[in-house]
């Protein structure tokens, strides 16, 4: 797997997307394939408990060797926490990282999440895609 040189960036894009899981399995919310050419530099995570009544707990990790689509179950690799098992109160948010704790996702890794709840989650991530 390559990493790409920052230095010599042609191009950043700032990106954010969504997913609520609608299951209580590992899913992956944000993929960098493996032969992407890219890295991308993450500025934040939110998890949002939308289930409106109870607390939900929230595990989200760095996956090795499991950039697969938004949505699917990581496929091979480790999983290493950046939180694990965190109680998200109703209506409330969680800050799991922000642009003072900078994370690199290489090529070939991903960003998975899992939720204590069906669809009692829904993650936010902020990016730069750069290549």
């Amino acid at each position: 797997m390559a990493n790409p040189n920052i230095v010599a960036v042609t191009a950043i894009y700032g990106k954010t997307t969504y997913y609520t899981p609608s299951g209580t399995a590992a899913v992956v919310l944000l993929p960098n394939a493996a032969s992407s050419g890219k890295v991308f530099k993450i500025n934040q995570i939110v998890a949002a408990n939308v289930n409106g009544s109870a607390a939900v707990d929230t595990t989200v990790s760095l996956y090795t060797n499991g950039a697969v689509a938004q949505g699917s179950a990581p496929a091979g690799g480790t999983a290493y926490p950046i939180v694990s098992t965190v109680s998200v109160p109703a209506d409330a948010s969680l800050i799991v990282t922000d642009k003072t704790t900078a994370i690199y996702l290489e090529e070939g890794t991903s960003i998975s999440v899992t939720s204590g709840t069906a669809s009692g989650i829904t993650y936010s991530i902020s990016y730069e895609d750069i290549t």
